[in-house]
């Protein structure tokens, strides 16, 4: 049977890499540790190795990008496996206001790949990012600036993590389609042709990835962002009704 079948054409090069991940772990018995994996990353690295003999864990819990260690079902697996170290940083909130773009700006302006990145919170004058454990003495020695502000970089316990003060909200609709331009104009409350000017001027992305195309399919766990106006989620697809509409349910930051 063709695994492609079941999953976009883009995320085929993923795809391969999962399997090559599996294939790995089982002919050489050795765990595998991958990168900060997003939602829809996590969700086809759970579907392609659900009928194995191999387990899966994950990094954390709430957090939105993870990483996974897949290994043998006989194996322990503790917290500290995942080498997910937190970093601290102050900055003087009072004279400056720095945003969550600033930071993840100022991060891949030094050539670090989002991968090597996890979950990022800017507030109350703080900066907690969780990062892979090999590149954390790379950014306390090499970041220190971001924007005017000058950083410096502590390491911190997982638990003392700060909490995001985003707020979603949780949403039912129900959409004559599971096109990006539909349910993009069903989220933010704007006509289909706004919409569709939106995703062809490249506003819109989907998973982190740039999506131009007003008919590309979305599917459960999406990720969605839309220029200026914020993130949101398709949390779940509930099915189509008798007039072969889609029930679905999403969530949009306030």
């Amino acid at each position: 049977m063709d695994v492609y079948q079941h999953f976009r054409k883009e995320e085929r090069p993923f795809i391969d890499q999962v399997e090559a991940w599996k294939s790995d772990v089982e002919m050489r018995f050795e765990r595998k540790l991958t990168d900060f994996l997003n939602p829809r990353e996590r969700r086809i690295a759970y579907s392609l190795l659900a009928n194995t003999d191999l387990q899966i864990a994950v990094s954390g819990h709430e957090e939105e990008r993870m990483r996974m260690i897949i290994a043998p079902e006989y194996e322990m697996i503790d917290a500290e496996d995942f080498q997910v170290t937190l970093l601290e940083a102050s900055y003087p909130e009072k004279f400056m206001n720095l945003e969550h773009r600033d930071v993840l700006g100022a991060f891949m302006s030094l050539g670090i790949k989002r991968e090597k990145l996890g979950d990022l919170v800017v507030r109350d004058g703080l900066i907690h990012i969780l990062v892979a454990s090999e590149i954390s003495e790379y950014i306390k020695m090499q970041l220190t600036q971001i924007k005017k502000a000058n950083v410096t970089w502590a390491e911190k316990s997982p638990e003392e993590r700060m909490v995001s003060e985003e707020e979603w909200k949780d949403s039912f609709a129900t959409v004559s389609s599971l096109r990006l331009d539909v349910v993009l104009k069903e989220i933010y409350r704007m006509p289909r042709k706004k919409s569709v000017m939106h995703i062809q001027a490249g506003h819109v992305k989907v998973n982190f990835r740039t999506v131009d195309d007003p008919s590309f399919i979305l599917e459960e766990d999406d990720l969605l962002s839309l220029r200026g106006k914020g993130r949101s989620k398709l949390t779940e697809v509930m099915g189509q009704t008798k007039k072969e509409k889609w029930r679905i349910t999403f969530s949009a930051l306030n």
